[in-house]
């Protein structure tokens, strides 16, 4: 791994993974193909691009108790414990609506709901992921969402992979359907004949997933546009060189866009950070992906106090932030932007991914700065609440028509003032 000096004229904000004018342009003919073709879109989108011959899009209930029988009980009962974790932490995340009541007799409020239904999308092609069906589907059922969709790409027989359906067990969810890539998420945002469209859209996923996103949103809420996965580490003197090496690999071994960062003071344990990082590439089964992130986007950079290093990790508000140093506690304090802290040699990242009970949708590509992890308040609508009282509409309606006019909306003023003329004609 390259070692650079920080200094005020580097700047480390995360840079690269755009997509291009072709990316864009077919996942908009996509779009626009799903929402004209319905089901014959995707079954044919699965047939070209998963090597799937469907006859059907949607996992019956055999298929998901096979699939659970299939899975390793132990494999199981790990991810049966790690979503009573994650569910513990989401449940404080619940939100009361609340009432201000005035003098007058007028009340103000807010009534918080939740959304309807939500489809969740899991990603297939190189690895299949659980943990994100346990991630995104809980914060969801927390909130109190009534349906709850899930969609992924097929393998070439047209299954779906036995962990995820596990997951999906686990949580109770069966309205499973084997789609994956842009063509899912037109269906869930558009409908098709056999999917009824969702209100908001969740989940990690490839360039085209992320695109189709960002076309969809709006007429469909969505979580994010989530790039490449990152790491950053802060270290000193006390962490050790095997530990940071391996804990940016587990980023690395992600996507070949990957970023995975060490910010330290200790040019000695740069040095050996960087000869262990290769020496694990070495042993890892991903080997060729993880590389490529290394190459390509990882860094270890070297300032003069731990004061530079907590500016250069707030400039690139990473999505995860290890703190390995020996006052871990209290430099953990003074980070602003990152999508999730891990404070101590014990705080693995890996841990929040699976089993501590924090949410792995983070936000990635510096948005940091103004974004926060995937909860419970995703899946929830605040409804503002006015009943004024006949007292307040005498106390205030000459106030609230005097504002409408000079804003030059007549009609405003009238609508307020109207209420005047009916009183008088009923007395």
């Amino acid at each position: 791994m390259n070692i650079t000096r920080l200094s005020s004229a580097v700047s480390i904000r995360r840079t690269g993974g755009n997509a291009t004018a072709d990316q864009l342009e077919a996942v908009k003919a996509i779009i626009r193909t799903v929402r004209s073709e319905g089901d014959a879109a995707l079954i044919r989108f699965a047939k070209k691009w998963d090597q799937a011959e469907l006859t059907d899009l949607r996992v019956s209930r055999q298929e998901i108790e096979q699939a659970v029988k299939r899975f390793d009980p132990q494999l199981l009962s790990d991810l049966a414990e790690a979503a009573e974790n994650i569910r513990a932490y989401h449940a404080n995340q619940k939100q009361e609506g609340y009432k201000v009541i005035q003098t007058n007799g007028s009340y103000v409020g807010q009534r918080v709901t939740a959304i309807e239904s939500a489809g969740l999308y899991v990603p297939g092609g190189t690895a299949a992921y659980p943990s994100s069906v346990l991630m995104n589907v809980i914060p969801a059922q927390a909130a109190g969402v009534q349906r709850i969709v899930l969609m992924s790409p097929p393998a070439a027989d047209g299954s779906l992979s036995d962990g995820v359906l596990a997951a999906a067990h686990i949580l109770g969810i069966e309205e499973i359907y084997k789609s994956g890539g842009a063509q899912a998420i037109a269906a869930l945002a558009y409908g098709t004949e056999s999917i009824s469209p969702v209100d908001k859209i969740t989940g990690p996923g490839n360039i085209f997933v992320a695109l189709a996103k960002s076309e969809v949103n709006g007429d469909v809420a969505i979580d994010m546009i989530a790039g490449p996965s990152e790491i950053a580490i802060i270290a000193d003197a006390t962490a050790y060189p095997d530990e940071i090496a391996a804990d940016l690999l587990s980023q690395a071994e992600h996507d070949p866009m990957a970023s995975a960062v060490l910010l330290t003071t200790d040019v000695a344990l740069a040095k050996e950070v960087s000869e262990e990082v290769e020496r694990q590439l070495m042993e890892l089964p991903r080997q060729s992906i993880a590389r490529a992130a290394i190459e390509d986007f990882g860094a270890i950079y070297l300032g003069e106090t731990m004061e530079e290093l907590i500016a250069a990790a707030n400039q690139l508000a990473p999505e995860h932030l290890e703190i390995m140093t020996a006052n871990a506690v209290e430099d953990a304090e003074k980070v602003k932007h990152t999508g999730a802290i891990f404070i101590g040699r014990y705080s693995s990242e890996p841990i929040g991914d699976y089993f501590a009970g924090t949410n792995h949708v983070l936000p990635t590509n510096s948005t940091a700065r103004f974004s926060s992890a995937l909860s419970v308040y995703d899946f929830l609508k605040r409804t503002s609440i006015i009943h004024y009282s006949e007292q307040a509409w005498q106390d205030n309606k000459e106030k609230i028509a005097r504002l409408a006019r000079l804003e030059g909306l007549e009609a405003h003023a009238r609508a307020v003032e109207s209420r005047q003329w009916k009183k008088e004609n009923r007395s």
